[in-house]
């Protein structure tokens, strides 16, 4: 059931169908299900049922409607998806080598991490539930646990691996590679069993049979092979394609029939137990490049094309071609001489000929059965269900179905809306990756100085994860901020705690007055400032100057501390505080501090939001003073 929510935006949520279902179930030999039937209508909608609640109506289950598109920050095509055994997760592995993984309900980011060095070709997951197999472009075979903590890796072959799947009870594994061969391998050791050889040409995919020790390959020698794991040897080979071969597939409800898919526009379905092909799967346009078999109903069978199309068929439905010029042929099952019957030709029984702008390279269903989920060559992950009761006409008619320009045309779909859309997903999908990525890498959003920011307040950088201090007098406010000393691993006292410091700073709680601060960083001894110059250019710029050093008996400040009144440099804040001794130039009446207070000494010392001092402003008699000086104001109103 899918419904909105204010701050997630559109999720499916399957709880409240699988509950009503629970709620209203009976034994099959009693009617199995007592409730409500769904009807075309909204009011409907409460009344959904999960697909293996109707497990005799696969058409119910036919994925039309689009729910998502899931797009990475950096984009790159999509060579498998896989939902994780629980159905909470999709994982899609790309050609960059990444894991992403999206959120199963809401359809956002969830993480991603770099889990191979080049494109990932194959990912499956054990039947246990608990190992993931992973094998890339460059040969390279990894295990993970289910955390993706990777615990293994291991070369598999030295061309690139294009599929790979797990025995019945994960024992085993078996991978296709280009270099022509398929290798059965050991799990717990991570060593090669056995290599079968046979095709002539690369090994494009392979599976192993759910329940049987049969294994399956096809090539781009057009050939589909059968294979006995225990003796490595080849029992048959099917004929039928006309070109290579890009999937095969057991189907997993009953394990009777085969799927393949292959660059001759065709897929076929073969008949184990008679060892023929029973259906040939027409329609597309061009190369069919992936298929996936409906993990309850065995008669639905989805397609994905090197166009972006992506075809349903039922088997037990053959429709009619689309002009109408080939008739139904009856299934082999029902003519006299089953062996000699010709392939019954089955058209899709529904299509969504704009699904992906480029080829569909995998498709899985969840375990439910209720999403399907795509990834292309376009770098767009998409997710597809059944249309809501009172949905299907509406979603026949949106962009996927009928292209861009006839569904701007109809007013089902506006393009720049659509690129607003876009926009707006592109946006949410990096505010999620920023998020994920925040957690693993970088520290906590919101955290002062994270990311080596600037303190509000302080004028120098902070270190990112060192808390900072509370200084008691070393602002006008009477307390300041100052950064600890970074903690070097290894250097200092036991556990990290960095040894005291050499010498006493001036102004901290607990340290003796009078003591000699160090040099300013930077600051000559040899060649100390010239008082007399700053005192020089502070007159010049109409700032009254501050006494001499050493004036009226006073004490030398210092090397490396400015004289009381002397203005620090902008950026110095936490810069040294003069030893006690050190009166301030006396203030002059009538200077405000910023905020409409009064200094408390009456003195004109104005301080900025960061707390340095500024330079006092020159008074108003002054300024008419020299105006007057000019001949101006010289009137007596």
């Amino acid at each position: 059931m899918k419904k909105l929510t204010p701050d997630s935006g559109p999720v499916t949520d399957y709880g409240a169908s699988v509950v009503h279902y629970m709620r209203h179930r009976q034994p099959r030999y009693r009617g199995s299900y007592a409730g409500e039937v769904e009807r075309p209508s909204p009011s409907y909608i409460v009344d959904m049922l999960p697909p293996y609640a109707r497990v005799t109506s696969p058409a119910d289950s036919v994925p039309s409607r689009h729910l998502h598109s899931s797009l990475n920050k950096i984009k790159h095509p999509i060579n498998v998806v896989r939902w994780t055994p629980e159905g909470r997760r999709l994982l899609t592995a790309s050609s960059s080598g990444e894991f992403t993984l999206w959120n199963g309900t809401g359809f956002n980011f969830e993480t991603i991490m770099q889990a191979h060095d080049s494109a990932i070709r194959a990912l499956v997951y054990s039947h246990s539930d608990d190992w993931l197999v992973s094998a890339d472009h460059d040969g390279i075979i990894k295990y993970w646990q289910p955390n993706f903590n990777n615990v293994e890796s291991i070369r598999g072959h030295t061309d690139p691996i294009r599929d790979l799947a797990f025995s019945p009870n994960d024992t085993k594994f078996v991978t296709a590679s280009d270099d022509q061969t398929l290798k059965v391998f050991d799990f717990a050791g991570g060593s090669t069993d056995m290599t079968l050889t046979g095709h002539g040409w690369d090994a494009k995919s392979c599976d192993w049979h759910p329940s049987r020790g049969l294994i399956v390959s096809g090539s781009k020698d057009h050939l589909v092979k059968l294979w006995d794991p225990r003796t490595g040897r080849c029992l048959t080979t099917l004929h039928g394609h006309k070109n290579t071969i890009t999937k095969t597939l057991f189907e997993r409800v009953q394990g009777n029939c085969l799927a393949t898919s292959a660059r001759d526009q065709t897929a076929r379905v073969f008949d184990l137990r008679m060892m023929r092909d029973i259906a040939l799967l027409r329609g597309h346009e061009k190369d069919i490049s992936t298929l996936t078999w409906h993990p309850v109903h065995s008669n639905l069978l989805s397609t994905g094309g090197s166009d972006g199309s992506l075809f349903h068929y039922l088997l037990d439905e053959p429709n009619t071609a689309p002009d109408g010029s080939v008739m139904p042929i009856p299934a082999v099952y029902d003519s006299a001489d089953p062996s000699s019957a010709p392939a019954q030709p089955i058209y899709p029984a529904h299509k969504i000929p704009y699904a992906h702008d480029f080829a569909i390279w995998s498709l899985d269903w969840h375990p439910l059965g209720h999403i399907l989920a795509s990834g292309s060559n376009d770098r767009i992950t998409r997710f597809w269900s059944r249309a809501r009761p009172g949905e299907a006409p509406e979603s026949f008619n949106d962009r996927y179905h009928i292209g861009e320009a006839a569904a701007e045309a109809q007013g089902t779909w506006d393009r720049r809306g659509g690129r607003h859309m876009r926009q707006v997903e592109e946006e949410q999908e990096l505010e999620d990756e920023m998020d994920g990525l925040v957690d693993q890498k970088m520290p906590i959003k919101g955290q002062p100085g994270a990311g080596g920011g600037m303190m509000p307040g302080l004028s120098f950088p902070s270190i990112p994860g060192l808390p900072l201090q509370q200084v008691p007098g070393s602002g006008p406010g009477g307390g300041g901020l100052i950064p600890p000393p970074p903690v070097i691993p290894g250097v200092g006292g036991a556990g990290g705690v960095p040894p005291p410091l050499p010498f006493p700073i001036p102004g901290m709680p607990g340290l003796p007055a009078g003591v000699v601060p160090p040099p300013l960083p930077g600051m000559d001894l040899k060649n100390p400032p010239d008082f007399s110059a700053i005192a020089e250019m502070m007159k010049k710029a109409g700032i009254q100057p501050p006494p001499p050093p050493g004036a009226g008996g006073g004490p030398m400040p210092p090397p490396g501390i400015l004289p009381p009144g002397l203005i620090p440099p902008p950026g110095a804040a936490g810069f040294p505080m003069p030893p006690p001794g050190f009166a301030p130039p006396p203030p002059i009446p009538g200077a405000v501090i910023p905020g409409g207070v009064t200094h408390p000494d009456g003195g004109n010392d104005q301080y900025d939001s960061s707390g340095r001092r500024r330079a006092p402003l020159p008074s108003q008699e002054e300024s008419l003073r020299m105006e007057q000086s000019k001949g101006n104001y010289t009137r007596i109103r």
